[in-house]
C-alpha cells in the first residue's frame, strides 16, 4: 500500500520524552528558573535552536550554556541507563514489508546513539537527521529528503509521528500522516489518523 514508511523517533518509537522532561526540570530548576510542565512542553518537537530561541525569548538573561549542559548530562545518564521502546515498537517494525526509515530532529550522533541503546538501529534502511537538511520540522524539507532517498512520491509515504511539530512537517510534505501523541496531548490536526498507540495506528492506516 505505501512504498516507504517513514518514522520520528523520540516519543514515536523510543521513550525518551519523558527523560528529556525529568532532566530539563531539574536543569532549569539548578539554575534558579522555576519553568512548569507547560512550557517544557511547548519544547517536544522542536530542533535545538529553535528550542533555545524559545527559552530565551521567555526567559531573558538565562545563562542557557549552563542549562543545557546540566540538561545534556542529566538526559544522557538517563538514555545510559536504557531506553524504553514505545508500546507496539517491537511487533510493528517486524511485521512491515516496506523500506524503513527514520526522520528525527536529533543530531546524527545522538540520534544513532539513541537507535543502538534501544536495539532498534538495523530496522532502518535511512536515518535522517537534523544535520541532513537546512530547514528542521516543521518545515517538510525532512520527510522530502527520506522519500527522496527512497526515490519514492512523498505521497506513498506512510508516517509516524508523535509531535504537532512533526505532524505538521510530514503533512506538509504530502505524506500520509499517523499520529500517536505522547507527553503532549494532540486534536489531530495535521493528522489523517490519530491513534492512541502505534499497532492502532497501523491498523487505522491499513497495514495490519
Amino acid at each position: 500500500m505505501y512504498d516507504a514508511i517513514l518514522f520520528d523517533l523520540d516519543g514515536t518509537l523510543i521513550d525518551s520524552e519523558s527523560i528529556a522532561l525529568a532532566s530539563g526540570l531539574a536543569a532549569f530548576a539548578a539554575h534558579g528558573h522555576d519553568v512548569d510542565t507547560a512550557f517544557m512542553h511547548g519544547l517536544v518537537g522542536k530542533d535545538e535552536p529553535t528550542a533555545a530561541q524559545i527559552i530565551r525569548a521567555a526567559l531573558p538573561g538565562i545563562d542557557l550554556d549552563a542549562v543545557n549542559l546540566h540538561w545534556r548530562k542529566g538526559f544522557n545518564d538517563g538514555v545510559d541507563s536504557g531506553l524504553a521502546l514505545k508500546p507496539g515498537t517491537l511487533d510493528l517494525l517486524p511485521a512491515l514489508s516496506s523500506p524503513l526509515a527514520i526522520v528525527t530532529s536529533t543530531g546524527r550522533i545522538g540520534a544513532h546513539r539513541k537507535l543502538g541503546i534501544a536495539g532498534i538501529a538495523d530496522a532502518f534502511t535511512h536515518v535522517v537527521t537534523l544535520d541532513d537538511v537546512r530547514a528542521p520540522k516543521p518545515d517538510p524539507e525532512p520527510y522530502l529528503l527520506a522519500a527522496s532517498l527512497f526515490g519514492v512520491s512523498p505521497s506513498r509515504c506512510l508516517v509516524f509521528e508523535d509531535s504537532e511539530t512533526g505532524a505538521e512537517a510530514a503533512h506538509r510534505a504530502g505524506c500520509v500522516v499517523v499520529q500517536v501523541p505522547d507527553v503532549v496531548p494532540s486534536q489531530g490536526r495535521w493528522a489523517h489518523h490519530l491513534a492512541p498507540d502505534l499497532l492502532t495506528g497501523a491498523r487505522m492506516a491499513g497495514l495490519l
